[in-house]
């Protein structure tokens, strides 16, 4: 059975930001994470966490994939970008409060240039009950060599076009 350790050390997010509680598995196909919906925070809604806040819960998965990737390999976890997703299909329009979801993602492509393509999926696993997918999509991430220099390359150009 793998330990893992605790989600910040897999992903860059931070504060209100990071949606994950865990990670519970990691393999060179893809991974696993968990997050029991809060009660209150970020995105809440009198009715639930929207089922659109499960695009973040994959793409911070695949970060968590990542980052997981990358200490196994004695690397630094790097800065990565969701670029879209396709297919995103919901079964409910709110995720119910105090649910323990999976979020399950697994690699299709990712390339030498840092493209990346994911399946995933949001699953109810309840102990003792049925598993049910809640939401699933594919998504497409970017991860450059130097994600900081990435932001500051884009800042700078954006700085010069509006100058024009």
């Amino acid at each position: 059975m793998n330990v893992f350790l605790p989600i910040e050390n897999y992903v860059p997010h931070r504060g209100v930001m990071l949606l994950l509680d865990r990670l519970v598995h990691a393999d060179a196909e893809g991974a696993v994470a968990q997050v029991t919906v809060p009660r209150d925070g970020l995105f809440v809604q009198e009715a639930g966490m929207p089922a659109w806040v499960g695009v973040e819960y994959m793409a911070q998965t695949v970060a968590a994939w990542a980052g997981w990737q990358a200490l196994q390999a004695q690397q630094s976890v790097k800065l990565g970008f969701l670029l879209g997703t396709r297919k995103y299909q919901a079964e409910c329009s709110h995720f119910v409060l105090g649910t323990t979801l999976q979020v399950r993602v697994h690699s299709e492509l990712v390339g030498d240039n840092g493209l990346g393509m994911f399946a995933c999926e949001i699953v109810q696993a309840e102990a003792g009950a049925q598993e049910h997918v809640l939401a699933q999509a594919r998504i497409s991430v970017y991860e450059p060599e130097d994600g900081s220099a990435y932001i500051h390359a884009l800042e700078k150009q954006g700085v010069s076009e509006q100058h024009e």
